[in-house]
This record gives structure tokens, C-alpha cells and sequence, in this order.
């Protein structure tokens, strides 16, 4: 069974995103309080804790949050999500909008973190239908 370890936000853009207790997902928005909600793709990242703990594998102190996902997983393989899939969360419905993304510089996080996993393991999403997620709910893939 696919589901969320931890919901995270930030402030600003480029830091490490800080664990919350709950998250409250706008439709056609995002994360509420989120640096990254608003009207585009990318209004919500999500990585897989087994990204992490390949990181933490090579030495480095990291943990949810730490590479600026808001939604951080375990038992999906996110990467291999066809754009388009849809990702039912609690009482929320996600639409994946993109794989992965370009990094142009290196961001904070990769200075912080020493590598970047998101990149290249992280999806972004956006909210069909909002509501609130907490870590333990269960991710179906419909």
C-alpha cells in the first residue's frame, strides 16, 4: 500500500520545506501557506522516501522535506506515473503535470544537501479537488 510520510511546507522558494501535522490543498492552487502553490503545473512536488533514503545511503544527513517536496511518499514508484495519472490522497485528487525538472543552477537545497534527488525522482502535480492530507494516508493511484 502506497502512502504519505510526511506533508511539508515552505515560505520561499529554494529551501528546505519543514514538516507539517496536516496540509490544506486548494483546487486550482496548491498547498496553502506554500511558496510554490499557485495558478500553474507545478503547484505540488511530490518524492518518494525510498529517493531519500538512497541520499542518506551516500552519506548525507537528509530527511522529508529536505529537497523541497511538499508530499513525501512510500510504496509508489512516482517516476514511472504517466503524465495525466490521477493520484486520489485523503480527500484530495492530484493530476500529474510533470517528471522530474531541469535544474538550471544549483539551487540552496543542493548546497545544503550536497546532491539533489528531485530533479530527477520528483513529480509535480496539480489539485483537482482540494482538502487536507496527513502523513499515514493512503495513496491510490486511480
Amino acid at each position: 500500500m502506497a502512502t504519505v510520510v510526511a506533508v511539508c511546507i515552505s515560505e520561499k522558494k529554494g529551501e528546505r520545506k519543514k514538516p507539517m501535522e496536516s496540509v490544506e490543498l486548494r483546487e486550482n492552487h496548491g498547498i496553502v501557506g506554500d511558496a510554490h502553490a499557485g495558478d500553474w503545473h507545478r503547484q505540488v512536488s511530490l518524492l518518494a522516501q525510498e529517493s531519500i533514503d538512497k541520499m542518506r545511503g551516500l552519506g548525507l544527513d537528509v530527511t522529508a522535506g529536505d529537497f523541497a517536496e511538499n508530499i513525501t511518499t512510500s510504496g509508489i514508484d512516482l517516476v514511472s506515473l504517466p503524465i495525466g495519472s490521477r493520484l486520489q490522497i485523503g480527500e484530495t485528487l492530484l493530476e500529474v503535470t510533470q517528471i522530474g525538472k531541469e535544474c538550471h543552477t544549483r539551487c540552496a537545497i543542493f548546497y545544503q544537501a550536497g546532491d539533489c534527488v528531485m530533479p530527477k525522482e520528483g513529480i509535480f502535480v496539480k489539485v483537482i479537488t482540494g482538502g487536507v492530507i496527513i502523513p499515514g494516508d493512503e495513496i491510490q493511484n486511480i
